[in-house]
């Protein structure tokens, strides 16, 4: 089996390509790639492997890009953060995901169904994609989270979160109203709970609401300096790799 990985965090695409060799050690990863625009050059000039494993979120936009450039005739298995709701969207039209992070039972599970879908996918059926971006919901996503604090539990609403970040090697939220609480969750469990229409991950330390970002700036070496209504402890800086599937994000709102 000839498989492409389509991902734009090295770390993950080395993992996954990891993963599947052990599941299949017969499997050969031919190509591996991290933008819309390497993805369709590679696709237009050879041949389609027998299945590919794709990123949504690219570093210079959504993949769904690739399918309206390109005619896709193998299965794609998606790998996403996209919530429960969205994922049967996907499902409905053929076509598996991975949610991150993913685990080695995830990716077997995944190549299972692949090999059980493959006379469907003989006949080439592609998925609709304009039909999955319809259906994703920008208000879905996880809506409160269970904090404790001075020996209480409480509940705070996604809405009055203005970012979640790395702290001492500790998941935070702080709230648009100053108040900050302790989470047990890892920040890339956080991040596939939560809306993708209202969050982005703009780095590897902070998840930041839209409706927290007052403003955008160029900065240095091609990234972008974010600034919030409420102050951060670092400087949000994004990198240039990123800063276009950023841009897309808060445009399409």
């Amino acid at each position: 089996m000839n498989i492409i990985i389509i991902e734009d965090e090295l770390r993950t695409a080395r993992s996954l390509e990891t993963i599947i060799k052990e599941i299949k050690p017969n499997a050969r990863i031919t190509g591996q790639y991290q933008s819309v625009e390497d993805s369709v050059a590679a696709l237009s000039e050879t041949a389609q492997p027998d299945l590919i494993f794709m990123d949504i979120q690219l570093a210079d936009g959504l993949s769904f890009e690739i399918f309206k450039s390109v005619k896709i005739t193998c299965p794609v298995v998606f790998c996403t953060a996209f919530d429960e709701y969205s994922m049967e969207a996907f499902k409905s039209n053929g076509v598996d995901y991975v949610l991150k992070p993913f685990s080695k039972e995830n990716i077997k599970e995944a190549l299972r169904k692949v090999d059980d879908l493959k006379n469907f996918f003989q006949q080439k059926i592609t998925p609709d994609i304009e039909s999955l971006l319809q259906r994703l919901s920008p208000q879905s996503g996880k809506t409160s989270f269970l904090v404790f604090k001075n020996q209480k539990y409480a509940t705070v609403q996604t809405d009055n979160i203005a970012f979640f970040y790395i702290r001492n090697d500790s998941t935070s939220l702080m709230c648009f109203d100053g108040q900050e609480y302790t989470l047990s969750q890892s920040l890339d469990n956080i991040a596939a709970s939560v809306s993708a229409k209202r969050f982005f991950r703009v780095n590897r330390q902070y998840l930041v609401n839209f409706k927290a970002i007052k403003e955008v700036e160029h900065y240095f070496l091609r990234k972008l300096y974010v600034k919030l209504v409420i102050d951060t402890p670092e400087k949000l800086l994004i990198n240039k790799e990123k800063s276009h599937s950023f841009l897309t994000w808060m445009e399409e709102r």
